[in-house]
């Protein structure tokens, strides 16, 4: 048990004075690439938190298949850490009394206000 302290004691002087331990061995000198320091810490996370959703297209459902659905432009919305603006698009649910709110991505040429039309014909 002495032993074992007088070695722990002797290694913990040797960093104290200076000299660090290392994982690698003991003539690697150099920097950490950006890549790899990326992955160690949390401030290069992306900041999801201001993000507005995910982006699909309706699910086909039997009204899409053998007829359309159309649905209107509410709002056109930029969205964090993506490079084309959102467009909040509404359609009357077919089997319920509401609307669903769908997230597309906002071609060119799309204003608020406008009819898209989703469906086979």
């Amino acid at each position: 048990r002495l032993l074992r302290w007088l070695k722990a004691r002797a290694s913990r002087s040797l960093h104290s004075r200076g000299q660090r331990r290392s994982r690698h061995s003991p003539g690697a000198m150099g920097r950490v690439i950006r890549g790899s320091r990326k992955g160690k810490s949390l401030i290069f996370s992306a900041k999801t938190r201001l993000r507005k959703g995910a982006v699909k297209l309706r699910a086909v459902d039997y009204a899409e298949r053998h007829g359309f659905m159309k649905g209107l432009v509410k709002n056109i919305i930029h969205d964090p850490g993506r490079g084309a603006p959102m467009a909040e698009v509404v359609f009357h649910d077919p089997y319920r009394f509401k609307l669903c709110k769908e997230r597309w991505i906002a071609v060119e040429g799309l204003h608020t206000g406008q009819f898209v039309y989703c469906g086979s014909k």
